[in-house]
């Protein structure tokens, strides 16, 4: 599969987004790509969280829930990991989970840039009681359909259960089709830590683009070459809203009036 110019960032030359840089994921995220030679800037809300943050990451103060306040964030990236999370409510699934992509993308405008996304395992999960509950699956699996909706290169990252695996679970799994659907570590588990780096490795791999699947740790050791988990995958069809290979179970038709005039708007934009 070809790549566009600006669909790979580049090792060591690229400057990098973490949206969610003080979550459990984000933190690592951060660490992750300022190792690997990035120039790494963190998206915080909290200005008190910033001491969690390396001395290295350039902090960029914005609210995900107002556009108004991203501009400054999104300026000159190269490269957005979005590891962001609501803590709760059914009104904060829709404004964070989703709302903040939607947000991040508007304040793109036109610019290309690589994206990495983590959402879960188990996001197709229709019916089952969390999703019945809370509508978080439902709502980052929009979230996806944004990312690839807007045109821009990406890689989707469905984790497992984070850092339940075993002293010896790292042999790093990818899976499609979003199939385990327990809701509980049965599914799959990995640690924080291998969940960081594989968002930051997907940025300047080639094989890494428009591939959306689950990742899961196994026994054994942590894989050296992340480029042949990421080649091994089938990628997304091309204009598909849905991964490969994903239950179709969220019909457009049938889905909020706000959602599909979002993806209207980023499908007419490209």
């Amino acid at each position: 599969m070809g790549t566009r110019a600006g669909d790979i960032v580049t090792e060591n030359r690229g400057t990098v987004l973490v949206v969610g840089a003080t979550g459990s994921i984000g933190r690592l995220a951060v660490a992750e790509a300022i190792r690997q030679g990035h120039d790494v800037r963190a998206l915080v809300r909290n200005p008190g969280h910033v001491r969690q943050l390396p001395s290295e990451a350039q902090v960029v103060r914005g609210d995900l829930t107002r556009p108004d306040t991203l501009a400054a964030a999104v300026d000159g990236v190269d490269a957005i990991v979005f590891t962001h999370g609501s803590t709760g409510g059914k009104g904060g699934f829709e404004s964070v989970d989703y709302g903040g992509v939607r947000n991040v993308l508007r304040a793109l405008g036109s610019r290309r840039v690589r994206i990495a996304l983590m959402t879960a395992i188990g996001v197709t999960n229709r019916e089952g009681d969390y999703n019945r509950s809370t509508g978080a699956p439902d709502w980052k699996r929009r979230s996806e359909r944004l990312v690839r909706a807007s045109g821009l290169p990406y890689t989707i990252v469905r984790p497992g259960w984070f850092d339940m695996n075993g002293p010896g679970q790292h042999r790093l799994v990818p899976l499609q089709g979003d199939t385990r659907h327990a809701g509980d570590p049965s599914d799959g588990v990995v640690a924080r830590r291998q969940i960081a780096e594989v968002l930051v490795r997907s940025l300047s791999s080639p094989s890494a683009v428009r591939k959306t699947f689950e990742l899961v740790a196994t026994t054994g050791r942590a894989p050296e070459d992340v480029d042949a988990l990421f080649a091994s995958l089938d990628a997304d069809p091309p204009g598909a809203l849905d991964g490969v290979r994903d239950i179709a179970n969220m019909p457009l038709e049938s889905e909020p009036k706000l959602v599909r005039d979002d993806l209207n708007v980023l499908i007419n934009r490209h």
